[in-house]
């Protein structure tokens, strides 16, 4: 399924954030959003995510406008979206429980309720289903051997490995990744990167913010680099970071503007 931002401008408390920004990801690729701190990137991954709507502008799963279903169909939508912050929000719970949660909090309520019914007369088949995808979750970001320790004793690239996984076993069809290995060492990078290009092999589409250009090269099929709230270029890594077509991108490339 291919969701898009079409347009979309979107502001807090009368100050521009994003404006006129187009941008859209389908199954099975890695689109990544390039720019400094402060130019927007949260804000356009929480727009795809659902967590607010454009101020103009469109919000688009396939060809639907999203805030224009009804609740229920949204919801829906949504459930087939997921997303990790850059500061993760773990619970004082072993780790299984924190990637847990966020396959719950997902459920419909009749899934819940199936799941309730498992669990109280042993009908493990629920159960199995929903374990089954946690632990995949953990594998592919490599704390199986973490899954009973306390997520708050975790180091804090083992902490980021966790939300993603708690990302991961919603099983979204879209995973929205903001900032996934800032300030974390060059293992827990490659650790994160690996789990993204796994995402990808599985046919999510995902997209990425990041300010590490180098990361963005490395795991992208596309690029938009995005200045003073509006996307300025877009394009595969090798055309965007080695060829540009808008000087902007040139400079911010070269380190040459500043921020």
């Amino acid at each position: 399924m291919t969701l898009t931002a079409n347009r979309v401008s979107h502001g807090f408390d009368g100050d521009g954030v994003l404006s006129d920004v187009s941008l859209s990801v389908e199954p099975g690729e890695v689109v990544t959003i390039v720019g400094p701190s402060g130019t927007g990137k949260t804000t356009l991954l929480r727009l795809l995510g659902m967590f607010h709507s454009p101020d103009f502008g469109r919000v688009r799963w396939q060809d639907r406008d999203v805030w224009q279903l009804s609740e229920d169909n949204r919801l829906d939508v949504r459930r087939r979206v997921s997303m990790a912050f850059q500061e993760p929000s773990l619970f004082n719970a072993p780790v299984e429980q924190n990637v847990t949660y966020g396959r719950r909090v997902r459920q419909s309520w009749s899934e819940r309720i199936r799941a309730t019914v498992a669990r109280i007369f042993g009908r493990g088949t629920t159960t199995a289903r929903t374990d089954s995808g946690v632990t995949a979750a953990l594998e592919t970001v490599g704390l199986t051997d973490k899954r009973d320790q306390n997520a708050l004793s975790l180091s804090g690239g083992e902490a980021q490995r966790v939300a993603f996984a708690r990302a991961l076993a919603t099983d979204p069809e879209i995973l929205l990744l903001d900032e996934p290995s800032s300030n974390l060492d060059p293992r827990n990078t490659a650790v994160i990167e690996d789990a993204i290009a796994d995402a990808r092999g599985r046919g999510l589409g995902v997209v990425v913010a990041t300010h590490d250009m180098h990361q963005a090269e490395r795991i992208s099929d596309r690029v938009g680099v995005l200045l003073d709230g509006t996307i300025i270029e877009s394009g595969p890594p090798e055309q965007v970071f080695e060829t540009p077509d808008d000087d902007r991108t040139r400079k911010f490339v070269a380190g040459e503007l500043m921020y």
